[in-house]
């Protein structure tokens, strides 16, 4: 008599795959949200800055936080004048900037204090500097540096830009409000 017999196995694989390496980065973005005030407070124009942080910028970030060299949280925002066309480049300093040049249509010697409140969900925001202005002017966009003394060539220039909707006309009267917001 012939039988044939099989005999039931379990059988269980597994395979693991893994990375070589993690990848975190983290990317630093920033903008100016700008709002113009008549002398009667009604809003005039809004607009926002998508800012360029220039290299000395970076470079002061970079050392404050991973090296730990001595650092002040002083902040002042200044306003770019819209005569001609601005220009950036990551080059950029308070000293050398070939492709703009500073308003000084507002009043006072000083560019405004800003100060930052409590870091949440990634992001950094200013209070608000207003900025009473003195004169008729164009106004190309805004600028965030530590030196107080408008129009000083000397400490570290952070960021730069234009507005998005092109250079701005203001009247003496007027008031610019600015808010800088950092998110990582």
């Amino acid at each position: 008599m012939h039988s044939e017999k099989v005999d039931a196995q379990d059988s269980t694989g597994v395979n693991l795959i893994r990375g070589g390496e993690a990848d975190e980065q983290i990317q630093i973005t920033g903008h100016y949200d700008v709002k113009c005030l008549d002398a009667d407070g009604n809003v005039k124009w809004e607009d926002t800055i998508k800012n360029l942080v220039v290299t000395v910028g970076k470079n002061d970030l970079l050392t404050q936080y991973f090296k730990g060299a001595a650092y002040t949280a002083a902040w002042y925002m200044g306003l770019v004048d819209g005569a001609s066309s601005p220009t950036y480049a990551a080059g950029d300093t308070l000293a050398s900037h070939a492709g703009w040049t500073e308003s000084t249509a507002y009043s006072g010697s000083n560019r405004i204090t800003t100060t930052f409140g409590t870091a949440s969900a990634g992001s950094l925001t200013s209070n608000s500097a207003s900025f009473s202005i003195n004169a008729s002017a164009t106004i190309a966009g805004a600028l965030m540096c530590q030196t107080q003394v408008r129009a000083t060539t000397t400490g570290v220039l952070y960021s730069a830009g234009n507005f998005t909707g092109g250079n701005r006309t203001v009247v003496s009267g007027d008031t610019i409000v600015v808010t800088y917001t950092a998110s990582a």
